[in-house]
């Protein structure tokens, strides 16, 4: 035991003595993950609550007109902008000034009026006494088109949406036209209402785990886990140099000859900067707390959930240290662990899901992101914070970090002891 104390303060010393690289190390990460989360919650409030202009060019100036501008006023998503015709629409599309321009036909109302009511005539004629609906004649009318005008730099996905919504819009009008033609034949006041034309079906969004309301991941909640494992795993790029410097300083060939097993240094070095992790979460942590308000960003709720956060914390550094001291008993200079170690992790980071959410990657990618151990510790904390798992469902997560941490100082010490045999 006191010789693992020793190791502890040996490491210690070594790594308080550079106070600029200990500051960067808690320092920079607070300063990335705030500028990173307030840069995408800004972005999220401004396209909130802003509606795209829609130019409408209306040949029709009938009641489907009205009803079309007025379901488009009505939604969250445009902003109807009357246009006195569709080649000046078509002109400010093209040049960018308007995303979205829509061109409703001549004779909309008056074309949907007679194919509703000759459709009507037809099947109450097969009801009605004395009378075939073979002697009605079926009014075949030329189909009316709506065109859509978009920006040519409009993503195909806004394209799709804005399509599907306004199919929906036309089609409700058209059922509401046939209800309102039985209205009129099968009654005399127009008031009665015989058909009840609200949504039967419905979509209500709700919770898998039961609960009364959705818990929405926002800015701060994917942003602090995220940015947090960046910061851990980076713990190895001064982990591995302080070991290079060992060696080339001769400190190594020093503690050789000293009765302490290798396997006691790494154990001394593994302790300190575990405990760097972990004051660089509790930091990460607080800020989410406390300067995010201040901020007018998001606040970071942990009610609750604060063991099993430092918990997956705890693991997820062990996993960073096993990794530090692989690089650092395998590196031979500081030209080799520093830029290897900082590359490395931003490999580790980018297929992990830290940048890009991994539902958005390519399959392979998808694939290929869960070999990163930033992806395990990053469901881990999703879990957490998003789905309130309990430990047993943590288990696969914190296990695979763990392994990953045994089977890295594994590979270091016996690459360590066949290095010195030779």
């Amino acid at each position: 035991m006191h010789k693992l104390l020793a190791a502890t303060y040996k490491e210690l010393l070594l790594l308080t003595r550079d106070l600029g690289g200990l500051s960067v190390l808690f320092l920079m990460p607070l300063l990335l993950v705030v500028t990173v989360t307030l840069i995408q919650d800004s972005t999220f409030k401004t396209l909130e609550p802003v509606k795209i202009p829609l130019l409408v060019v209306d040949n029709d100036q009938g009641t489907v007109s009205q009803n079309i501008q007025h379901n488009l006023n009505s939604a969250a998503m445009f902003e109807v902008v009357p246009s006195p015709n569709e080649k000046a629409a078509q002109k400010l599309v093209q040049q960018g000034t308007f995303q979205l321009a829509i061109v409703i036909p001549e004779n909309l109302s008056e074309s949907l009026s007679q194919r509703v009511n000759g459709n009507v005539d037809r099947i109450l004629s097969r009801f009605a006494d004395g009378e075939s609906a073979d002697t009605l004649q079926k009014n075949v009318l030329p189909p009316k088109e709506i065109r859509l005008y978009f920006d040519p730099a409009t993503q195909q996905a806004f394209k799709t949406s804005v399509r599907t919504n306004i199919d929906q819009m036309v089609a409700k009008l058209e059922s509401e036209a046939v209800y309102q033609a039985f209205q009129e034949q099968l009654t005399e006041n127009p008031s009665d209402a015989l058909f009840d034309t609200d949504h039967f079906i419905t979509f209500t969004e709700a919770s898998p785990d039961g609960a009364q309301q959705m818990a929405v991941p926002n800015a701060t909640q994917h942003n602090i886990p995220a940015w947090t494992l960046f910061a851990i795993f980076f713990i190895i790029l001064p982990l591995g140099t302080n070991m290079v410097n060992e060696k080339n300083q001769g400190t190594f060939v020093r503690l050789r000859t000293q009765p302490v097993p290798y396997s006691l240094v790494l154990a001394g070095k593994a302790l300190v900067f575990i405990a760097v992790a972990m004051v660089q979460f509790a930091l990460m942590l607080l800020v989410g707390m406390y300067l995010f308000p201040l901020l007018n960003l998001s606040p970071l709720e942990i009610e609750g959930k604060l063991p099993l956060l430092f918990l997956v914390a705890f693991f997820a550094g062990l996993a960073a240290v096993g990794l530090g001291i692989l690089v650092g008993t395998i590196a031979r200079t500081q030209e080799q662990s520093a830029p290897f170690a900082a590359t490395f992790v931003v490999i580790l980071a980018a297929i992990g899901g830290v940048w890009v959410p991994v539902f958005a990657m390519p399959g392979f990618m998808q694939t290929l992101s869960k070999v990163s151990p930033m992806n395990w510790g990053l469901n881990a904390f999703y879990d957490v914070f998003l789905r309130n798992v309990g430990i047993a469902q943590l288990l696969p997560e914190i296990g695979a970090l763990s392994l990953f941490f045994i089977i890295t100082t594994l590979i270091a010490l016996l690459y360590n002891a066949k290095k010195n045999a030779i």
